[in-house]
């Protein structure tokens, strides 16, 4: 009798700790469910600009860098559903932001659409340098498995855009700068090859 009184009670006790495990990993800090927010709308940024890009120039890198910004928008939105985040790109418009700051560099980016090509390639490339740094800050609030996953997609096709950009301007005899990755980093990105993300 006591042997199976002293299984029931390690039984329970292991559920127990599951359960509180289970817990703990749906419970996001702050600064996770702040992060994730602010990333929804950053994606939801490049995606806009890039359309209006497409439009103006009719240029394919615009709409396929478009596409894949959908696959990255809706990345992040499958976390905020699962933690349950309201959404801050819920409704909308392509081109409207609920973070001032957001909204701000989004106008700032379309000025700089509007001039040339060139300019238009420069800002695809300062969104993705952006996105690169922003998220490479953001792994430091989190240790949750499937948020640095999608992070690890994110960043990789940020990469993949910035080469593609940058590839872009090449051809046209001019050159990007880095405005938020270091020079060291941005030339390690430019030096490696397409990569497959998210497989």
């Amino acid at each position: 009798m006591k042997k199976l009184l002293f299984a029931v009670v390690i039984t329970l006790m292991a559920l127990a700790s599951c359960t509180k495990d289970n817990n703990a990993e749906s419970v996001l800090t702050d600064q996770e469910k702040s992060d994730l927010i602010f990333l929804r709308q950053e994606e939801k940024l490049a995606h806009d600009v890039y359309v209006y890009a497409y439009q103006k120039y009719g240029i394919t890198i615009f709409d396929n860098i478009s596409n894949s910004e959908v696959t990255h928008m809706n990345a992040v939105l499958t976390l905020m559903e699962k933690y349950n985040i309201n959404d801050p790109a819920d409704g909308m418009a392509e081109g409207v932001f609920e973070n001032n700051d957001l909204q701000l560099l989004y106008n700032q980016l379309i000025s700089k659409v509007n001039l040339t090509l060139i300019d238009a390639l420069e800002a695809g490339a300062t969104i993705e340098d952006l996105d690169i740094s922003d998220i490479k800050t953001f792994y430091k609030n989190t240790a949750k498995v499937d948020i640095v996953r999608v992070y690890d997609m994110l960043t990789c096709g940020s990469r993949n855009h910035l080469r593609g950009f940058t590839g872009q301007l090449k051809t046209l005899d001019s050159i990007y700068s880095p405005q938020f990755l270091t020079l060291s980093e941005y030339q390690t990105i430019l030096s490696g090859s397409h990569e497959q993300c998210g497989r």
